[in-house]
């Protein structure tokens, strides 16, 4: 049996004890915020997990692929190859630019060198005047890129030997920005991935900390209600995401070049209900998990599958059609979905508003389930 000493006094009538009572739960509201954040800051392995971990992930995958375009291919040219030779002005310029051009004798050297990866293939021209292309598939998208290139160069030194324009002219542009660089990609993924990250096991690991230090039971007989220690969880959870999306909005258009769209600041209320619906699922951890190594390996099972399987890290679009609809039943693949479509795809309201909404639902339905679950005191 519990004893509650929370003031009985009603505040309906809005007379001098219903305001007392109303400043005292606003009181007890800001103080148990402050007490959280002031927590988390002395807390300095959680501060690293939730906020630079992340951003460790943003800066080196950003600075592997800054300043990288279409796949660039190394190959060796060996002897003349009259059709590449021939190349001159403009089109040699735009040449240059996929092609690093390395010129040798030695067939059988540069043919082990492209079987170590040193070059990307071999180039040479026959007696008979066939262009021989030896490459090596290490690389498929490189591959593709390169019998590409070169199918393009030999088909275009036979329509100008032919001396005919023509009968088709294909004009190919890329509906993005021309701008558009891997970073565009990267950040919502690893946003979306470290908001997850920080909801889950912010929720997970206070609920049980909590519990196991018996401060939950202090909670529950102090004048203070369950909406306030709630409400006060989730005010804390809400300024850590949108930390995290500051630092790492500012860290990618500042030394990355992602560039935002018009309607970037939508990712906002996004990451608000994202938060929301990741705290449910840390929540849920929170209630099953007696100990703070269950809480951290309950979140990490849920937490880690959902990154990978929600194209945080790399997109989904050639993965097995089973595992992509596994994909779409995890919240995270619809929060790094939108957030590429505002930050970056020039996305609106009413690409925002059905994930926000989806997200809500998730949250209402996990924290009912939470609750029911929720205990007080270990048994």
């Amino acid at each position: 049996m519990s004893t509650s000493t929370e003031p009985k006094a009603s505040a309906r009538g809005g007379g001098p004890t219903g305001d007392a009572g109303g400043r005292d739960r606003v009181s007890a509201f800001w103080s148990l915020s402050r007490a959280m954040l002031l927590g988390m800051k002395r807390d300095r392995t959680a501060t690293f997990f939730i906020l630079l971990f992340p951003l460790v992930f943003l800066v080196f995958f950003g600075s592997m692929t800054k300043g990288s375009g279409s796949p660039h291919a190394k190959v060796a040219q060996v002897g003349a190859v009259k059709l590449f030779d021939s190349i001159q002005g403009e089109e040699r310029v735009g040449l240059d630019k996929v092609l690093t051009i390395t010129r040798t004798d030695d067939e059988a050297a540069t043919l082990e060198k492209v079987r170590k990866g040193d070059y990307d293939a071999l180039i040479k021209q026959g007696p008979d005047g066939k262009v021989e292309l030896r490459f090596t598939a290490a690389d498929t998208v490189r591959a593709g890129a390169l019998q590409g290139i070169v199918d393009s160069v030999v088909q275009n030194a036979n329509q100008a030997a032919t001396g005919q324009k023509p009968a088709y002219v294909l004009d190919a542009q890329q509906v993005e920005d021309k701008s558009l660089k891997p970073i565009q990609f990267l950040t919502p993924g690893l946003l979306g991935w470290a908001v997850a990250t920080g909801a889950v096991f912010g929720a997970a690991l206070t609920l049980v900390n909590w519990r196991k230090t018996k401060l939950l039971r202090r909670l529950r007989l102090a004048p203070i209600s369950a909406g306030t220690v709630v409400s006060s969880r989730i005010l804390v959870s809400l300024l850590t995401a949108f930390l995290q999306t500051a630092v790492f909005l500012v860290v990618a258009t500042s030394f990355f070049g992602l560039k935002l769209t018009g309607n970037w600041w939508l990712v906002l209320p996004l990451v608000a209900c994202a938060t929301l619906a990741f705290m449910s699922i840390g929540l849920l951890a929170g209630s099953v998990a007696k100990t703070e190594e269950a809480a951290n390996g309950i979140s990490q099972v849920i937490v880690l599958p959902m990154s990978f399987l929600s194209g945080s890290f790399f997109p989904m679009d050639g993965a097995p059609s089973w595992l992509q609809a596994v994909s779409k039943v995890m919240p995270l693949h619809y929060l790094v979905e939108t957030a590429q479509s505002v930050l970056t795809r020039g996305g609106g309201v009413m690409d925002a508003l059905p994930t926000m909404g989806g997200l809500l639902l998730f949250a209402a339905v996990l924290t009912g389930l939470a609750w029911k679950l929720f205990k007080w005191e270990d048994a």
